[in-house]
């Protein structure tokens, strides 16, 4: 099903979800995603827009570090020098996710959502998220603040924010 919309079609009332869904079907562009500290709450997020399926392809939701290099081809030195919360493992997981069906843009999102697991370097709160095409990736470093459930939902919608520019 392919949806067929004019910018003028956008407005600021319009849900960021559907904003993306426009953007990417005008410009028949693709997206995979990779989340880990969201568990799903980004592909959640856009699955509840009808027609979200003539864009967004996949979804893995790669909590473990097992998951990260065996599906998305994070090298386990990564894990080593840089640990699972970092830049670096943020930009391979977009890069994997892009790669396995070939799409024109890949998401990935890892971090501490608390309430353990911070350290003073690594602070609950600290979110790394990469966008990926086949000639660059971004990663957008993120301290948020609040309950596991707010911190997931920022982080989530911080992405959505990245997909929608």
């Amino acid at each position: 099903m392919v949806f067929k919309y004019h910018n003028s079609n956008i407005t600021n009332s319009m849900r960021l979800e559907q904003k993306i869904l426009i953007k990417f079907t005008q410009s028949r562009k693709t997206l995979a995603i990779a989340e880990s500290c969201t568990g799903g709450l980004i592909g959640d997020h856009l699955t509840n827009i009808p027609g979200a399926s003539a864009f967004f392809l996949l979804g893995i939701i790669a909590y473990d570090n097992a998951a990260k290099t065996k599906i998305l081809g994070v090298p386990s030195a990564l894990f080593k020098k840089h640990g699972a919360v970092s830049a670096e493992v943020a930009s391979v997981m977009a890069q994997g996710a892009r790669k396995i069906l070939k799409t024109d843009y890949g998401l990935s999102v890892t971090g501490i959502a608390g309430p353990g697991g911070g350290s003073k370097s690594k602070p609950v709160g600290l979110v790394y998220i990469a966008l990926s095409t086949r000639t660059k990736t971004i990663v957008k470093k993120c301290l948020l603040k609040g309950s596991r459930l707010t911190i997931k939902k920022q982080a989530a919608q911080t992405a959505l924010k990245m997909l929608a520019k």
